[in-house]
């Protein structure tokens, strides 16, 4: 049976492949990034998407009014999207942080927000963080905005599961270690990940579809190397 399932950061890596993971199994899929065109230039009938920024309080509204429109219920929410800063903590900025906060916390605080009245008991919404945000975890330098904003995603998605555990939807956290993406490239050059962004899609893609019936305010640590 087809779902109607919203997937942030799509224009590359993790959340390219698991647009069209989603797709290919017959689901509807809304695909949300600032760059639109990697997604809209492929022809799927039941791929939507439209230019999104988590940090502009204007786009949100384009998304309430796309799932009034067209879909009436939401299914499935994956907050993909990520801002990664590698950075001397004495260089980190006020602005570097607020990004990072912006688009890591702040981001899926608000999608969330906007989608849940679309969402019924069994709906799940699966936000992706970092091994760098688990508690106890081996930590990085250059990392302080951005691990601890995926320790924050962490914890909201607890708060969450407790606030609507009678009501439904379920709220779980997927902690990556490293994946061989564009964004990891870019923040740490020459750096090889054990892990391709589709193996990984598959894995996201399948709890998201089925892992509310076993999770709900969990974290679970999807890494098979330090990072």
């Amino acid at each position: 049976m087809s779902k109607n399932i919203i997937v942030t950061g799509t224009s590359r890596g993790i959340g390219f492949e698991l647009v069209h993971l989603l797709a290919n199994q017959g689901h509807n899929v809304l695909a949300l990034s600032r760059n639109a065109k990697p997604v809209s230039n492929l022809q799927f009938d039941n791929i939507s998407s439209f230019a999104f920024d988590l940090c502009e309080k204007g786009d949100y509204e384009k998304v309430t009014e796309f799932i009034k429109q067209e879909w009436t219920q939401v299914d499935v929410l994956i907050n993909n999207a990520g801002a990664l800063l590698n950075k001397p903590f004495a260089e980190t900025t006020f602005e570097d942080f607020e990004y990072v906060y912006k688009t890591n916390v702040f981001g899926v605080s608000e999608m969330t927000r906007l989608v849940l009245p679309f969402m019924k008991a069994d709906g799940h919404v699966v936000t992706i963080s970092s091994m760098g945000g688990i508690q106890g975890s081996m930590k990085f330098p250059g990392l302080a905005a951005y691990s601890s904003s995926k320790g924050a995603v962490i914890t909201l998605t607890e708060l969450l599961a407790e606030e609507y555990k009678a009501s439904g939807p379920q709220f779980n956290v997927l902690a990556l270690g490293a994946v061989q993406t564009e964004m990891l490239e870019e923040a740490f050059p020459g750096y090889e990940a054990p892990t391709t962004a589709k193996d990984i899609a598959k894995y996201i893609s399948d709890f998201a579809l089925t892992g509310n019936k076993y999770y709900n305010g969990k974290v679970l640590q999807v890494s098979n190397s330090t990072p």
